[in-house]
């Protein structure tokens, strides 16, 4: 196809995510992509500084995910996994166990990070069902947060413009506030109170940073007085690290940072290096123990068509051991001392405020520029403008952000900091 034919036919027969029909932005068809770039049929080249969408972390097209891939693919692509197993599945279990807390005891496959979601909440309900307590029922999430959107993902996320159409198909959660240095009190307090009845059944939170609620960021010492007090009472904890997993935050995942472990622990993006689409639902040894009968009635009756998808696992092993390798954690601690560097010139800015850093993540907000998520209009200037530089941000409102893979280099991040300190200059 020509390049006029590909973006009519795209412009006629498909419906893209996150964006209205008649879209004020032309769709870009993208060629072909290596390490931190991506190639456009025009010629055109573009740093990738948000990993696709935060799933990219070894880099594009990287080869030995591919060959993994590859292999399995001639091998044996697909079978039902209610009734059989295989060796790809079983070895990335192996190797989910060797990084997740010591009492974890089982790993459920689904598709993305929202099945990932759903699944930990069904445990979760099921978890109480099992044992009699039909009353625990009350979810407790924190503000802003977003877990995806299938409707339970959605149901435990911030009640924002973003899902209005759906509120009255939703069920009902408890909303703690966001942590901050100066509301951290009020918030114990806030959980005490939600959490001194004998109805809740979990505590979902993403640890440490909200990504699309516009990367804010919370420390871990908060983090660790919220689930350890969740669970002196029993209830289930959920940690949702499907963008802060695979190194994003400095650790493996964000909850390493803390004393105590999540009860469940929700893990997708990132696990096949953005090859293809995978979620795991991690429990530890108590979720699983109710779980533990012959009775059908007690089992968790939830499953996809490519549920444990050998070559999706095949990718997940390759991008696993890209990821433990030593080149690997010198990268992710490059980025995280190049963002320091940035930083420092970000402060130089007057319209740019609450300057953070998290692992891999650095971000900040803009003055004058209007709210942040989806719905502002700021990303109609900021978005286009590092498109024509060569650079792919898109921004959550005004808040600008950097993800980027960790194959990215040091010459390509430096073109991506002038690129933003030229938009800073010029707005």
């Amino acid at each position: 196809m020509t390049i006029d034919e590909i973006k009519q036919a795209d412009k006629d027969l498909i419906w893209h995510p996150f964006a209205p029909l008649i879209n004020p932005f032309e769709y870009i068809p993208v060629k072909s992509a290596k390490g931190a770039k991506l190639f456009t049929h025009e010629g055109k080249t573009i740093i990738d500084a948000v990993s696709s969408w935060w799933v990219n972390i070894h880099g594009h097209a990287n080869e030995q995910i591919a060959d993994a891939i590859h292999k399995q693919a001639l091998e044996l692509e697909h079978v039902i996994f209610a009734g059989f197993t295989h060796e790809p599945a079983v070895r990335l279990a192996k190797n989910l166990m060797t990084i997740l807390p010591d009492n974890y005891s089982k790993i459920f496959f689904s598709d993305n990070g929202s099945t990932s979601i759903e699944v930990a909440l069904k445990m979760a309900f099921q978890y109480w069902y099992n044992q009699g307590a039909k009353n625990k029922r009350k979810i407790i999430s924190l503000e802003g947060a977003y877990h995806g959107d299938t409707f339970g993902s959605m149901s435990v996320s911030g009640r924002s413009s973003f899902f209005e159409p759906f509120f009255p198909f939703l069920f009902d959660i408890e909303t703690l506030d966001f942590p901050t240095e100066e509301n951290f009190d009020k918030v114990v307090a806030q959980f005490d109170q939600l959490t001194s009845d004998d109805d809740c059944a979990a505590f979902i939170f993403e640890p440490l940073v909200q990504g699309a609620g516009g990367m804010r960021m919370y420390s871990p010492d908060m983090l660790q007085q919220l689930v350890a007090m969740a669970q002196s009472k029993g209830i289930i904890c959920i940690a949702d690290e499907v963008m802060t997993g695979w190194g994003r935050t400095g650790t493996t995942f964000a909850c390493d940072q803390i004393e105590a472990n999540p009860d469940i622990t929700c893990i997708s993006k990132g696990i096949t290096g953005g090859a293809l689409p995978l979620g795991i639902t991690a429990v530890n040894s108590k979720v699983e123990a109710v779980f533990r009968s012959e009775e059908l009635s007690k089992a968790l009756l939830h499953g996809h068509s490519y549920t444990g998808n050998p070559m999706i696992c095949a990718a997940a092993n390759a991008s696993f051991e890209l990821f433990e390798a030593k080149e690997c954690k010198d990268n992710i601690q490059r980025i995280h001392q190049r963002h320091q560097g940035f930083m420092e010139k970000l402060k130089t800015f007057d319209h740019v405020e609450n300057i953070r850093l998290q692992g891999t993540i650095v971000a900040f907000d803009l003055k004058g520029f209007g709210e942040t998520g989806y719905n502002s209009d700021a990303r109609k200037k900021i978005y286009p403008y590092f498109l024509e530089k060569g650079v792919l941000i898109r921004p959550l409102g005004n808040v600008i952000y950097l993800l980027p893979p960790y194959v990215i280099t040091d010459e390509e991040l430096d073109r991506v900091y002038e690129a933003l300190l030229e938009f800073l200059e010029e707005n």
